[in-house]
């Protein structure tokens, strides 16, 4: 199996050189190289394409969140792992929608940080507990859907729909809801067959007046 490439971005050396220590006893990676900024991390993935990326998200010089963005409408393909110090509700749903596949903190101990590189290395999103704790509470905060409003679609379709009442693209459906964009294409035919419309604007019509806005 060959190993994962990794790149470290991060302004901090001494947390950095905690970094090579602990990829160092990783037999399933290997450092390729390290940055101290976002506009010099971005530059680094295009030359070096590493497998994954450890992203902090506020350095000088470009912060990480445009690093997130650049390299991965560049190189979609490289994954990156946020490992920063900011647990805020803004910073962890910036990452995502920036194209983060996982969020960790830096105090986090050295298993869960491994644990975190090789499955965001295998394609996975993980977030610590800590992160995933805070998204399940803004999940289940979130308002409810009237049950009794279209019962002919499922929760996903209703879900998309209501974004679509509130005038968000297809796209930025996708990246809210995690979806792919194929998926979301399905959910909106599926959604203009079960309400029979004929386009989107009679779509959000419909949704508007059933009150989901």
């Amino acid at each position: 199996m060959d190993k994962l490439s990794i790149l470290i971005a991060d302004d901090h050396p001494i947390f950095r050189k905690g970094m090579r220590a602990l990829l160092a006893s990783l037999p399933a990676a290997e450092l390729v190289g390290e940055s101290s900024s976002g506009a010099q991390a971005t530059r680094m993935a295009a030359e070096l394409q590493p497998d994954v990326v450890l992203m902090d998200l506020h350095m000088p010089g470009g912060n990480g969140l445009d690093a997130i963005r650049q390299i991965t409408h560049t190189s979609p393909h490289i994954r990156i792992l946020v490992v920063t110090m900011f647990e805020d509700d803004d910073s962890v749903f910036a990452a995502m929608r920036a194209g983060a596949r996982g969020y960790v903190l830096k105090d986090a101990g050295d298993e869960e940080i491994t644990r975190a590189i090789l499955a965001v290395g295998q394609g996975e999103a993980i977030f610590s507990p800590a992160i995933a704790v805070r998204l399940m509470q803004f999940f289940n905060a979130r308002p409810a859907l009237p049950q009794d409003v279209f019962p002919g679609l499922t929760e996903s379709e209703r879900s998309v729909l209501r974004l679509m009442a509130q005038g968000v693209s297809n796209d930025a459906i996708a990246e809210q809801l995690h979806f792919s964009p194929k998926t979301v294409r399905n959910y909106v035919s599926n959604i203009f067959s079960k309400l029979q419309v004929a386009d989107r604007a009679q779509a959000i019509v419909k949704a508007r007046e059933a009150g989901l806005k």
